[in-house]
């Protein structure tokens, strides 16, 4: 009668000649937390940076818009006023516009000097990682024809 083979230790033969290092795993996690951490703190403080603007912004339109609805004591001084509360906010408008300008740069730079460290170090991990891998696989099949 034929008896089947036990593949379960077979299988366990096999995965025991060619182990696998999970600190390569572990630092990579690491390396992508800390990368995601430090992304995490460039858009927030962007975004930080670009609430404060807007309402500085908004303040600034407020108390011009005071100024506009003041009651005049002449017809043309409304004119004047609304002439000057236009020039005010489009000198605001540049200003502003500006400043988000300044700020979505510096968050891109930012990005980009962390995305090219990250890819500098994650490459040398890997490549660590891969020339360790092969020297064990080469230890584990000289060890297993040597049997």
């Amino acid at each position: 009668m034929a008896t089947t083979q036990d593949f379960s230790a077979m299988m366990k033969d096999m995965m025991g000649a060619f182990p696998v290092d999970t600190k390569s795993f572990e630092e990579s996690f690491k390396t992508s937390a800390t990368l995601n951490e430090k992304l995490s703190g460039v858009a927030l403080e962007a975004a930080e940076k670009s609430t404060e603007l807007s309402t500085k912004w908004t303040k600034d339109t407020l108390a011009k818009m005071a100024e506009l609805s003041k009651v005049k004591s002449e017809p043309a001084d409304y004119a004047k006023a609304m002439s000057d509360f236009a020039t005010a906010a489009a000198e605001m408008a540049a200003e502003n516009m500006a400043s988000f300008a300044e700020i979505a740069k510096k968050a891109q730079t930012e990005t980009v000097e962390l995305m090219m460290a990250a890819g500098k170090d994650m490459a040398e991990e890997t490549s660590a990682a891969v020339q360790k891998a092969a020297k064990e696989t080469t230890a584990a099949a000289k060890k297993a024809a040597a049997k």
